[in-house]
């Protein structure tokens, strides 16, 4: 609960039939963390919340399900394959579930939807004009993804995406932004006024990253655990780590650590071949998605964690969640020098000039060679996540968005449609 009641004033909560509806449509929720922090801090807020996502392959696979008091609604997806016109098919499935579902729901105060991809401001756009405000959550730069992920420059999809992109911030009542990079481009690109950003930082929940005892055994033998955790698609780098994993063994002769590569992603099957390819098989080891229990054993035996992400327009200037998440964990990290990796390890991490896999490589032997170090960077980490970087601070900046974008609002009725109509004609 939030311990500051003076949130619920400004957000609308002391009014209990304020609705919010959450639209995401690449992962589902619970799953994707920081929609679930959102919903968790509207409804302690006195929100009454809905979400309507995909479902999960493993998990998240109910039709419908409430979670500690939020209502979720989750459609069949089928992820995109084979080029463009599988991305159509995908958003177009996802855009004819959210409106249907959308629909059942009935009215809402907000519609809040998390891009990626910038079409979700077509539904939010129905709900505005039944008296809804509408908050843009940009989780991802969209263009800059495009351009990091397909490599096929400014050409006719880049532009439509950036039309896309456009159309959303002039829909939008307030956006938020997940760093001061993505509000800098609001406001520049998106010709958003400074007051209609609000900076709600990501940050991981430190009830489920909480260290415990090392096991050695995950060691492999081995007296220096690495471990890479997150995504694993085509701009996240895992290829950069493991080349600088064999820069590690074969340039500089350091066969005294295993490594574990925790996580999925539409590059997972490529990357453990290269792994065989690069004769690392025997010291590398994928595990896929595991459950939080596992992986904490893992981040709390590792000695150095890896952020591999190459410099390219999205990732300069993204927030990377596994660095988060090891540094709650107290852990030492080795990154590539991107702008906004600085702002959130600062010194909890050393830097590599972008995209060299021999520095890279180098680091990481500098960290095992140096505990003391290694110590000092966990803690600086954990106390930057317990102190500016903490889910509290993009609590109070979550609750004054919606505060800004329901300003004179007169809330709907969930159960009385006419008298909702009536309101909205005045």
């Amino acid at each position: 609960m939030l311990g500051d009641t003076s949130f619920d004033d400004t957000a609308g909560g002391d009014r209990p039939d304020r609705r919010a509806l959450i639209l995401v449509e690449n992962l589902s929720v619970p799953f994707d963390r920081r929609v679930w922090q959102e919903c968790t801090t509207l409804r302690d807020a006195g929100w009454e919340v809905h979400v309507i996502c995909p479902r999960g392959e493993k998990r998240d696979t109910e039709p419908e399900a409430v979670i500690d008091g939020v209502r979720i609604h989750r459609y069949p997806l089928r992820a995109a394959t084979g080029g463009p016109a599988g991305y159509l098919r995908e958003y177009g499935t996802a855009l004819w579930h959210t409106a249907r579902l959308a629909r059942k729901i009935g009215p809402v105060d907000v519609v809040h939807a998390c891009n990626p991809p910038d079409l979700l401001f077509l539904p939010a756009l129905w709900l505005k004009r039944r008296g809804a405000r509408f908050v843009f959550d940009q989780h991802d730069l969209v263009p800059e993804l495009y351009l990091s992920r397909f490599d096929r420059g400014e050409d006719l999809l880049y532009r439509a995406v950036c039309a896309l992109e456009r159309r959303t911030y002039r829909a939008a009542d307030v956006v938020l932004a997940t760093n001061e990079s993505y509000r800098d481009v609001a406001m520049r690109r998106g010709g958003r006024r400074p007051e209609d950003v609000f900076v709600v930082r990501s940050a991981p929940q430190t009830d489920r990253f909480q260290p415990v005892p090392p096991e050695p055994e995950l060691k492999r033998g081995k007296p220096h655990l690495l471990c890479y955790l997150g995504v694993m698609g085509p701009q996240d780098g895992v290829d950069y780590a493991l080349r600088a994993l064999a820069k590690l063994r074969d340039e500089m002769g350091r066969t005294d650590w295993h490594a574990v590569f925790v996580g999925a992603g539409d590059a997972f099957d490529a990357m453990v071949e290269l792994s065989r390819r690069l004769g690392l098989s025997e010291q590398v080891q994928f595990t896929g998605r595991i459950p939080d229990a596992e992986l904490v054993r893992y981040l709390s035996t590792a000695d150095v964690c890896l952020s591999p992400d190459p410099r390219n327009p999205l990732n300069d200037v993204s927030t990377m969640n596994k660095v988060l998440e090891y540094m709650a964990m107290g852990r030492p990290i080795v990154s590539f020098d991107l702008r906004e990796a600085r702002v959130s390890a600062g010194d909890a991490a050393v830097y590599a000039p972008a995209n060299d896999e021999a520095e890279f490589a180098g680091l990481i032997a500098l960290l095992l060679d140096d505990p003391e170090k290694r110590a000092r960077m966990g803690k600086i980490g954990q106390e930057r996540i317990s102190g500016q970087l903490s889910w509290r601070n993009s609590q109070a900046s979550l609750l004054a968005a919606y505060a800004a974008a329901c300003r004179d609002q007169i809330p709907v009725s969930a159960g009385d449609p006419v008298r909702t109509r009536k309101r909205q004609r005045r």
